[in-house]
């Protein structure tokens, strides 16, 4: 007799989150559970900018000043910071997120010029002065941002601890972006749907997936609209800008991490995408400015 499934939902880093595991019962399946979600928890509390015991705060706090000592696994966030900076051009800059001072997106306020210019000097990963075991931002109002990755990095630790409970079929959704771990009980991938960036509650394809992660990022979270124009979170360094050339872009990758990273790269690189996309060697799909769908080949 097969497991059945059982979906336990939560909140965290401001999202509507969900662990699906396959179980003998309902309490066995809520504990498997219970153990990723405090993963979750945990990678929360550790890295939030929101927090002030947290460690992304105890680094932007001596911004200017001393250099600050890192663990390994801080070590390995930032090395992957770095990653994203040298693939995507420096366009994925996690030096970038004192952007926000200017923007409102809940108010919808678009700021001018004069604004933006006086964050630039404040972005520039290339500036980061990191040794391995300690990290430097070497300009006082500088700040590190791990939220670029760090959803996704949340969804692979909560993985791999509900496989170590002995799952083998579920998945985590953080917001979006999905880990799994194993198909369904029956051997079936788990069918993930891709949200119509236009249309909330509608889906503009599926996919399967088995094992391996997919995310999207799209122009669509967080957003508003003034003067005819969309504006959206993912913000350009080099301008403070809105990127305004892909409604989403979806990526499926063996771990969620890579995903979320190339996701966001591509919506960064506007209409270079596709090939730096294609060069990954992995499955994609883009809905573009007019609402038509790209995708690499063996999916169109």
């Amino acid at each position: 007799m097969r497991d059945a499934t059982f979906g336990i939902e939560f909140e965290a880093m401001a999202s509507r989150c969900e662990v699906r595991v396959a179980a003998q019962d309902a309490s066995a399946a809520r504990a498997r559970a219970q153990r990723a979600i405090d993963e979750v928890r945990r990678i929360e509390a550790k890295y939030s900018r929101y927090r002030d015991d947290s460690v992304v705060t105890a680094i932007n706090r001596e911004a200017g000043g001393a250099p600050v000592a890192v663990d390994a696994e801080t070590q390995a966030l930032l090395g992957y910071a770095e990653a994203l900076w040298h693939d995507s051009g420096g366009r994925f800059d996690a030096t970038s997120g004192v952007l926000r001072r200017a923007w409102d997106f809940r108010r919808g306020i678009v700021p001018d010029e004069a604004a933006l210019e006086a964050l630039r000097p404040l972005i520039g990963w290339q500036d980061v002065e990191r040794d391995g075991a300690t990290i430097r931002l070497p300009r006082t109002g500088m700040e590190v941002d791990f939220g670029g990755f760090g959803k996704e990095y949340a969804a692979d630790r909560a993985a791999e601890v509900l496989r170590a409970t002995g799952a083998r079929h579920g998945f985590v959704d953080l917001g979006g972006d999905i880990r799994a771990i194993g198909p369904q009980p029956d051997g079936e991938p788990w069918s993930i749907g891709i949200a119509d960036p236009r249309a909330p509650g509608r889906t503009v394809a599926s996919i399967g997936l088995a094992d391996g992660a997919i995310c999207t990022s799209g122009d669509y979270e967080r957003f508003f609209e003034r003067d005819g124009l969309r504006h959206c979170h993912v913000l350009d360094p080099r301008t403070g800008r809105s990127v305004r050339h892909w409604r989403s872009v979806t990526v499926v990758a063996p771990v969620a991490v890579a995903a979320g990273g190339y996701t966001t790269i591509a919506m960064l690189l506007e209409a270079d995408a596709p090939a730096y996309l294609e060069r990954t060697g992995l499955p994609w799909l883009a809905i573009g400015p007019d609402g038509a769908l790209r995708a690499s080949p063996g999916r169109a």
